[in-house]
């Protein structure tokens, strides 16, 4: 069975620093993308950051570019999410998410592993 748990969320002031982590276990996921997903209270779930396998493509949502970085060690099944120059908009439940296929996407329907979320909150 496939389970996928994220960490790291937190409580941090605007401008601060967080890494969050998830990892997943119950096959092997070298070879597919890994992402992570948002979902601030009444909005729906959109696109942060997703990476191929190990030194493949890495994409952004226009509004973490430069301030966010995905990264992954495969070996481990995991991926990791490092969040500079926080803001207040950036409030929100992270979702990591796995998929069974090869490539990249930004549509979360795309993804068939999902983990529970981890809430992060920026304070102003």
């Amino acid at each position: 069975q496939v389970q996928v748990v994220e960490s790291g969320g937190g409580l941090v002031q605007a401008g601060g620093s967080l890494r969050l982590s998830c990892a997943a276990s119950g096959r092997t996921f070298s070879r597919y993308a890994m992402a992570w997903f948002r979902q601030a209270p009444g909005k729906e779930r959109e696109f942060v950051a997703t990476s191929a396998a190990s030194g493949g493509t890495t994409n952004y949502a226009d509004s973490v570019k430069g301030r966010f970085t995905i990264s992954r060690d495969s070996a481990k099944n995991t991926v990791y999410l490092q969040m500079n120059s926080l803001k207040p908009e950036d409030t929100a439940v992270y979702y990591c998410a796995v998929r069974g296929l090869l490539g990249v996407s930004n549509i979360a329907s795309h993804y068939d592993y999902w983990g529970q979320g981890t809430q992060v909150t920026v304070s102003s």
